[in-house]
């Protein structure tokens, strides 16, 4: 078994009412050095709590922490970071329409697998 930390990625469109749509799940092993995230916008659970909100600047937000994980050139800055770097990077309290949530823990033998069963049970 591994250790691991995950965060659930929330869409914010109102920022000062503080009402939220889970639309992704980030996840760090660090044992095997995987950094993932697994992303889904509901675009009207989204548009219930702000008919106006920003749905593809949401979209280019989640594309962001995708090319954030993934590494490479389309990170921007972080490419040359380590995964938990890039991890810490994602997992920052930000005011901004896209936040994570707190960082939580676990283990499993299979991060891959997990990231699925976080995101089905957390975000679908």
């Amino acid at each position: 078994m591994y250790d691991y930390e995950y965060a659930v990625l929330r869409a914010v469109p109102r920022v000062e009412r503080g009402e939220c749509v889970n639309i992704g799940v980030l996840l760090y092993c660090r044992r095997h050095e995987h950094l993932a995230a697994r992303t889904h916008l509901d675009q009207s659970r989204l548009l219930a709590l702000d008919p106006v909100a920003d749905v593809a600047g949401v979209r280019r937000a989640l594309a962001g922490v995708e090319a954030v994980c993934l590494g490479g050139p389309e990170a921007g800055p972080a490419a040359s970071d380590s995964p938990g770097q890039r991890f810490r990077w994602l997992t920052a309290p930000r005011s901004a329409v896209v936040q994570p949530g707190p960082v939580h823990t676990g283990l499993t033998a299979d991060p891959e697998a997990e990231l699925r069963r976080l995101f089905e049970q957390l975000v679908l």
